[in-house]
């Protein structure tokens, strides 16, 4: 955990948002949003890939394979994108949170349980570090989350218009 570098800070150190931001980066399933795009799309395949494996004997029972290949091709892909879609949101959630959390002067902890809640103001020294940190390290991630959101319609577009076709 990074220390804050204002020493009177009364947020608990696993409240503090850059606390947190360096635990969600760290954690498995955010992190690989901070790998490179080649990485990054090799990881977002495998999910979709392992979502086939849920997908896949779903859409065998309206389309079965020897007869309808097209067709279970098509609704095991859009079945799996499913899957993918909620990690998606997962993950553009928590970094959507980080980035809250960093970019407002004020912040929100509980002391010892949600029934003592409090509020503290950040200096202007960490609230400029934070939103430093947003600019250069969150707001990249949310616009490849984005990006992702955005392939992944194109691709259920074209799904259709190939279901339509066949």
């Amino acid at each position: 955990m990074i220390k804050s570098s204002v020493s009177n800070c009364p947020v608990p150190t696993e409240q503090q948002p850059l606390n947190e931001y360096e635990e969600l980066k760290s954690s498995w399933l955010f992190r690989d949003c901070t790998l490179s795009w080649g990485e990054y799309i090799a990881k977002i395949a495998l999910v979709w890939a392992l979502s086939w494996l849920m997908a896949g004997p779903v859409a065998a029972a309206s389309f079965p394979p020897h007869k309808q290949i097209a067709q279970f091709i098509l609704s095991t892909s859009a079945g799996a994108s499913v899957g993918l879609m909620l990690v998606l949101v997962r993950l553009s959630l928590g970094w959507s949170y980080i980035r809250d959390r960093l970019m407002s002067p004020i912040i929100f902890y509980e002391e010892s349980g949600w029934y003592d809640g409090q509020t503290w103001t950040k200096p202007q020294e960490l609230l400029t570090r934070d939103r430093l940190i947003v600019s250069y390290s969150i707001q990249p991630i949310i616009r490849r989350l984005q990006m992702t959101f955005a392939g992944l319609a194109v691709l259920f577009l074209a799904g259709t218009i190939v279901w339509h076709l066949v």
